[in-house]
């Protein structure tokens, strides 16, 4: 019988962080090789297209590498196709050798798709998808003949011809491609700018790539271990928010299943139990726990982007880390706390603050609009230091040529931060 695993809070915050690559020394030049490790250890990397400071996915990779070439995450994505866009715990960049994982969503959508939507959401699709088969063909045939191709390109022609197909505007199109994005038949294959560019995915593909057909429970074999080993340590309800989100139907029997088999373990903490449920840790994290209480923890500072992994479970967040974290993007800007784009500080294993930066690119400037301490941050000049060259390094990748910090700072950071 395995032998009981017990941590501490701490210990479990500080595996969180190293699992998410947030501690220790960051790589002197970091290559494509430490992109692809850095989303193997995470799953994926969330697209969003807000880019008050950059997009997301770039800043959570800066937040982990420090300043990266981007053309080397382009390279993976395009033409060495070792990456590649699809649904993961949202619309996200993913691994082309997890490709098998996503496969199974692909051949099942869109019963295999999120639990909350339901049967009468998948039902819709059902009916939407057979009474639109014309305007399926059609995206798939100009995209054969014509591709790649933009959204707004499939518009002034089906505009042209919307009489013919029964639809009338481009948001059908939209849609269909949607679909059929999900249905693995249409693939991004690059972008312009925000546009994204599509074409068939058995075009795209590598030759390489494997199509092998897992079941669901070998996919949610597979995918449970991943999502555990990204968090260090989770309950049910974590796990199942995290990677394929909302596609683990049968989380209880997988647990036991990989508990049976001592792949994971049930944790149990000295200083009281955290939220409720069993918390588990991967049998191949334990050693690491260790490590954690000694002097080869290395702390340091970084900011992450509103979407990061490490907090997208705002309630896993506010039980481990005791941090609150709204998006305040769709809140009104009289109602607003913090900011539109606010980033949390991360200092080692502790939130101890959120800056609401703005990246003024036609004037190469990065505007700190406002620097907020929580209540039991670190009030020493240290602190202030590491905080300007996170903010400085995170300059440098932006391309800005100077920051501009408003009065809005904390007076004990602000030997630093003006």
């Amino acid at each position: 019988m395995p032998k009981k695993v017990t941590t501490t809070l701490q210990g479990a915050r500080r595996l969180a962080v190293v699992k998410q690559h947030l501690a220790g020394k960051r790589p002197n030049k970091p290559d494509s090789d430490d992109i692809l490790e850095v989303t193997r250890s995470l799953g994926c990397l969330q697209l969003d297209p807000i880019s008050a400071v950059a997009p997301s996915h770039l800043i959570v990779l800066w937040s982990r590498l420090g300043v990266f070439d981007t053309s080397e995450l382009d390279k993976l994505l395009w033409s060495e196709k070792k990456l590649f866009e699809y649904w993961a715990h949202q619309a996200s960049i993913v691994l082309m050798e997890d490709y098998p994982l996503h496969y199974y969503m692909m051949r099942g959508y869109p019963d295999v798709f999120l639990k909350a939507l339901g049967p009468v959401w998948r039902l819709r699709v059902k009916k939407w998808l057979g009474a639109n088969s014309d305007l399926r063909n059609y995206v798939l045939t100009e995209l054969k003949q014509k591709g790649p191709l933009l959204s707004r390109q499939f518009e002034d022609k089906t505009r042209a011809k919307s009489r013919g197909f029964g639809w009338s505007s481009w948001s059908g199109v939209s849609r269909m491609l949607a679909h059929l994005f999900f249905k693995g038949e249409v693939m991004v294959v690059g972008r312009q700018g925000k546009q994204k560019l599509w074409d068939i995915s058995e075009r795209f593909l590598p030759n390489w790539v494997s199509k092998r057909e897992l079941s669901e429970q070998e996919v949610e074999y597979e995918a449970v271990q991943r999502s555990l080993r990204a968090l260090g340590t989770a309950n049910e309800s974590e796990l199942s928010w995290h990677f394929l989100r909302g596609r683990y139907r049968n989380l209880k029997d997988t647990l036991k299943q990989l508990e049976a088999e001592s792949k994971i373990q049930t944790v149990d903490f000295a200083d009281g139990p955290v939220g409720k449920g069993v918390r588990y840790i991967h049998s191949e994290d334990i050693p690491l726990l260790d490590e954690l209480d000694s002097d080869r923890w290395e702390s340091r500072v970084s900011l992450l982007s509103p979407f990061d992994n490490l907090f997208c479970d705002r309630a896993r967040t506010q039980l481990l880390f005791n941090f609150d974290y709204t998006i305040e993007i769709y809140t009104p800007q009289s109602k607003r706390r913090y900011g539109y784009y606010v980033l949390p500080i991360l200092r080692g294993d502790t939130f101890i603050g959120r800056m609401d930066p703005l990246m003024d690119r036609k004037n190469a400037k990065l505007i700190i609009k406002a620097v907020y301490a929580e209540r039991h941050a670190p009030k020493d000049k240290d602190t202030s230091r590491e905080i300007r060259d996170s903010v400085e390094q995170l300059s440098e990748f932006l391309g800005a040529k100077e920051v501009l910090y408003s009065r809005k700072v904390p007076k004990f950071w602000q030997s630093h931060l003006h």
